[in-house]
């Protein structure tokens, strides 16, 4: 039975924070620490950072009108854009130059060394038919296949960007993509349910192959297993489904976006199995999860075995969206060393501040999470939520530890302050709010099993939280 916010006052006790626990990932790598000081994850997050540099690129232009396109909003343009990424490319790089304009695509496939600037103003708009969409490899919902392309997609590339003061218009609405899965049941719910067999029987990835008549919506950016990336200051409207997506990528920067798109499954950014990842200064107003961690879903995760790692969060401001800086669902490779700082939430649309999601089907292990100087006007659900029964069960015990939430403030609360749902076998351990004022919650606290959570001047509907939840 979950502990409710009166039983956890009657058991709080003075019990002393263990700051020597040590424990060992299930695959043998090194210990986890236990943060004590805020000095410790600022330390951390400033290391990260000095990891992470932006691409540069030759001070060279190719224009995509000197290959035929024409932006007048009609004129398909794709074979224009391809033939300008190649030049670029085999000169050595440079920009790919969209002017001001509308310019009509399907594809674009970006290349090593190519940056793809907008002009101010200038606009991409994105086909809605899949047929300009050829089959390639990626991931859909954190599982390998052959799908449709992404809007913008690369495979395998170094050093690329897509950059400008423009506007990527996907083109999705509920007569086209979000069709696809807007009623019950949804069309793509036969593909998908197959999709995720396919991954349980360890099907070869290139053999799961899908498109016409599948219902599987392309993400808008997805860049898989690419390195040294800068996606900067374009406004991002419309997407059929998840808007940024870099994938097995390392060495990514996230910068200035202004995302709105309201359809379903239209998460802002979704790094899967990224390494050093920088998300700074963005706008997110989303039908979906804001910011969305990932790293494989069930055995495609665990078979990979890439965790998110190094990842910073700053600056940004979340209205709409399920969460705003989520971990999950998909997270069977696990996810360490998440940082985000000075970010502002406020919607009555938006469901959790912070939000935890997985499940025993997903597995993987959550780790060195730190949270610090949020601000939040309204949210809907929970301020921090941990949730391991997220989607279907299975046999894989999913692990939460080292969590750390520092000057939370938050005006108006939904559901719940604090929300955990663990399991008995593996408590969420080691999860710490400090300086923390939630307002107008129903409950403040829904708990079953955690392991030495410190609520340190956290003040809940105006009562102050002292001591220690008791390990349960």
């Amino acid at each position: 039975m979950m502990m409710t916010h009166k039983t956890l006052f009657q058991h709080l006790s003075t019990l002393v924070f263990v700051c020597t626990t040590v424990f060992f990932n299930a695959n043998g790598q090194s210990p986890a620490r236990v943060w004590t000081k805020t000095a410790q994850p600022l330390t951390e997050m400033a290391a990260v950072r000095k990891l992470i540099k932006a691409p540069v690129f030759p001070k060279r232009d190719f224009p995509v009108t000197k290959y035929g396109a024409i932006g007048d909003g009609k004129t398909l343009n794709t074979e224009a854009f391809k033939k300008a990424i190649a030049a670029c490319a085999k000169s050595g790089g440079g920009r790919v130059l969209v002017p001001l304009g509308n310019f009509l695509t399907g594809a674009v496939h970006l290349k090593s060394n190519v940056n793809l600037h907008l002009a101010d103003s200038a606009k991409i708009t994105f086909s809605a038919n899949p047929t300009h969409y050829p089959i390639v490899f990626g991931r859909w919902e954190g599982m390998e296949l052959m799908n449709y392309s992404a809007l913008i997609y690369a495979y395998g590339q170094n050093n690329i960007a897509i950059t400008g003061k423009g506007i990527l218009d996907g083109g999705a609405n509920y007569d086209n993509w979000y069709s696809w899965n807007a009623v019950r049941p949804s069309k793509q719910t036969g593909a998908r349910a197959r999709l995720q067999e396919m991954n349980w029987k360890e099907t070869a990835p290139k053999k799961r192959i899908f498109g016409d008549g599948d219902f599987l919506r392309p993400n808008f950016i997805q860049l898989y297993s690419c390195n040294n990336i800068r996606i900067a200051d374009v406004k991002m409207i419309n997407s059929p489904m998840w808007n940024v997506n870099p994938v097995l990528c390392e060495n990514v920067t996230v910068e200035n976006l202004r995302i709105t798109s309201h359809g379903p499954n239209t998460d802002g950014v979704d790094p899967e199995s990224c390494k050093n990842v920088l998300i700074r200064n963005c706008y997110f107003d989303t039908g979906d999860d804001c910011i969305a961690i990932k790293s494989g879903r069930d055995h495609d995760g665990r078979r990979i075995a890439k965790p998110a790692e190094n990842h910073i969060i700053e600056g940004c401001e979340m209205k709409d969206g399920h969460g705003g800086v989520v971990i999950g669902s998909e997270i069977s490779g696990g996810a360490r060393n998440i940082f985000a700082v000075n970010c502002i939430m406020d919607s009555p649309n938006l469901d959790r501040v912070l939000r935890l999601k997985t499940s025993s089907s997903r597995g993987g292990i959550i780790e060195n999470v730190f949270m610090k100087d949020i601000r939040v006007g309204a949210y809907r659900d929970a301020a921090v939520t941990c949730n391991m029964f997220y989607e279907q069960a299975g046999k894989f015990m999913p692990i939460i530890r080292n969590i750390w939430v520092e000057n939370l403030d938050v005006e108006k609360g939904g559901d719940y302050g604090l929300f955990i749902h663990a399991y008995q076998e593996s408590p969420v351990e080691n999860l710490r709010m400090v300086n923390c004022n939630i307002r107008g919650v129903k409950t403040p606290v829904k708990a079953d099993h955690v392991k030495q959570l410190k609520l340190e001047n956290v003040s809940i509907n105006g009562s102050l939280v002292k001591g220690l939840f008791p390990d349960k």
